[in-house]
């Protein structure tokens, strides 16, 4: 089985491959408004019946009984126990994961090979990749440094923060005007309204705002305000209203009342057959059941700035969750673009490289606008 370590090296393979995935993006070529028009001719009504499919047999089936705390283990172990797997030896299977997933840093110089010639577009996590993951998740700043990082990068290469958190907040908490927003999971897209997005000569999203669940806002308020009722009895638990879903976090409950998280949770959606319940690091979430998602807002990102069907970008997306595997698989398919795993820990992942830390997301960042900076510099001197 070939390692997927030499993800990058297939930018320039299986362009009939990945012809049919970027053929089958479900967005449009003009930007919608908010909300998106339910008129306007044919084309715009397909491109909206295509977006608001529902997939209600994701969110039955977890809401079974198969479903649960086990689930919650896997995708959220804690410090003690990634500790105690280290201390038992399984520095072998990191060691063979890493070279599956090698270090975005260490291999840099392959990254940037792949870039000749092509546009580089920058995709990010917030959580966990841009800020430390921390136990309250209104406390997650970023440093000062890092958004210099961003700003940097930003004045390079279009770039985007793409977040399970509210568009709103996650924009409060980078507070950089000249990047793209896509929040919720990706149904809360917005583009910059500055003119420094016009220094991106194909950038054509400026201003864009589409939200693919408008109509789900009144049923979202609902879920959240029965979970923040229903959950007061459960120390530790935050519910987090995050526009076109929400978030329970039980990273601050203790594991013996998972659990009942859990069956609270699948209580409330079992009166809600258009929701579904999906699940990150010490999180639960309630969300619309469209078929979209992180991937989806790739894509729609990389159509709007004028990129859908070019073969000459190179799709950069960096983060940390189970949330942003469906970006990683969607770059996997176009076989264009490279995804980068920031974990300090080995998981299952269809990402091309690692990174362990914001402080690594922050060393590559400054690195691709160092190396930038010096490939403009020997252009004007040939």
């Amino acid at each position: 089985m070939a390692k997927p370590s030499v993800a990058v090296p297939e930018v320039g393979v299986g362009a009939a491959a990945a012809a049919p995935a970027q053929a089958s993006c479900p967005c449009p070529g003009t930007l919608f408004p908010y909300p998106p028009p339910r008129g306007g001719g044919a084309g715009i009504a397909a491109v909206r019946r295509r977006c608001l499919q529902v997939d209600l047999g994701a969110g039955a089936g977890l809401l079974s009984g198969a479903w649960g705390v086990e689930s919650m283990r896997a995708s959220s172990p804690t410090h003690a126990k990634a500790a105690a797997a280290l201390a038992a030896g399984v520095d072998d299977e990191r060691a063979a994961w890493m070279v599956r997933h090698p270090s975005a840093l260490g291999k840099f110089e392959q990254i940037v090979a792949a870039s000749e010639s092509k546009r580089i577009v920058m995709f990010l996590d917030y959580d966990g990749t841009l800020s430390p993951i921390v136990d309250d998740p209104d406390a997650a700043f970023m440093s000062e440094t890092m958004r210099m990082a961003v700003r940097s990068v930003a004045r390079h290469f279009p770039t985007a923060i793409v977040s399970g958190r509210c568009r709103d907040k996650v924009f409060e908490f980078v507070k950089l005007a000249e990047l793209y927003y896509a929040g919720s999971h990706g149904m809360d897209i917005k583009g910059p309204a500055t003119k420094t997005s016009s220094r991106h000569a194909k950038a054509k999203a400026k201003g864009v705002l589409f939200q693919p669940a408008s109509e789900f806002l009144p049923m979202i308020e609902q879920v959240h305000e029965t979970l923040v009722e229903k959950t007061r009895s459960i120390p530790g638990a935050k519910v987090e209203n995050n526009k076109f879903c929400v978030s329970v976090h039980f990273r601050c409950v203790d594991e013996k009342m998972w659990g009942e998280v859990a069956e609270t949770v699948k209580g409330v959606l079992r009166e809600y057959p258009r929701l579904r319940l999906t699940q990150g690091r010490m999180v639960l979430e309630v969300r619309p059941t469209i078929k979209w998602d992180k991937g989806k807002a790739l894509e729609f990102l990389l159509e709007s700035l004028g990129f859908a069907d070019c073969n000459n970008v190179l799709p950069v997306y960096i983060g940390d969750d189970r949330t942003d595997e469906d970006a990683f698989k969607v770059l996997r398919r176009r076989g264009q673009g490279v995804g980068i795993l920031v974990s300090k820990h080995p998981k299952e992942t269809s990402a091309s490289y690692s990174l362990q830390e914001p402080a690594e997301v922050m060393e590559f960042l400054l690195r691709l606008v160092e190396w930038k900076r010096l490939s403009r510099a020997r252009l004007r001197l040939q």
